[in-house]
């Protein structure tokens, strides 16, 4: 009698046993999404509805930028995946800003600016940033005061100086992004920097520099001379 063979289906490797078994750098980002999302829909796995999302919104920066209610939008996603996909880029962005905590020093334009990146990496509008410092230029926080449109961040010295002023600041960089990805000032970047120097100098909080960051270039006032680093 011959003795019957048979070949057993190999296991089934989804995104959640291979973040166990691999670890997440492993993943792709379709497979990461997936997690977030948890479900799919009828006839549409949750790596492929990750897949489809990503596609549609030209990748990771795209989605990040994406309102909620636009991902909410597209078929199948609706409103509490949407929120997850929302909340996941929320955290990452809050991470990166959490690394500067209270008594980091500054060193450098770079290291705000890469912040600043960072943060506003895949945002359609324009945010003003001030790292507010103490006397050693370490940090005491870090601050959003301004979010404006796709070239603009209207920013008032009275919400950079009035947080700087509350919390004993003696000094501050301030920063925004630009999300056409050109690191140029603009002519109004340029007059704003002048009205928050003088401003700072009648208060007694010190501007150290105004950083515009691009797609991967930024631009410092004060390493281009504008105005005295020391």
């Amino acid at each position: 009698m011959q003795e019957s063979t048979s070949i057993l289906p190999e296991p089934f490797y989804g995104p959640r046993e291979r973040i166990q078994q691999l670890g997440e750098p492993r993943l792709s980002d379709a497979e990461c999404l997936a997690l977030v999302l948890r479900t799919g829909a009828p006839g549409e796995p949750a790596e492929q509805l990750g897949q489809r999302l990503l596609r549609r919104f030209g990748g990771l920066p795209g989605l990040a930028a994406a309102s909620v209610r636009e991902v909410a939008n597209e078929p199948a996603v609706g409103l509490v995946r949407a929120a997850a996909v929302g909340a996941a880029f929320g955290l990452a962005r809050r991470l990166v800003e959490a690394a500067w905590k209270p008594g980091t020093m500054v060193r450098n334009g770079t290291e705000v600016a890469r912040l600043v990146r960072d943060s506003a990496r895949g945002s359609r509008r324009e945010g003003f940033f001030v790292v507010l410092l103490d006397v050693r230029h370490r940090v005491l926080s870090l601050q959003v005061v301004s979010l404006g449109s796709l070239d603009s961040a209207p920013v008032h010295p009275r919400e950079v100086f009035s947080p700087a002023i509350r919390d004993g600041a003696v000094a501050v960089v301030v920063a925004h992004n630009h999300p056409s990805g050109d690191s140029k000032p603009s002519a109004e970047d340029r007059v704003v920097t002048d009205r928050l120097r003088q401003v700072g100098e009648l208060v007694g909080i010190r501007l150290l520099d105004h950083l515009v960051v691009g797609a991967d270039r930024f631009y410092s006032f004060a390493e281009e001379g504008y105005f005295p680093i020391a």
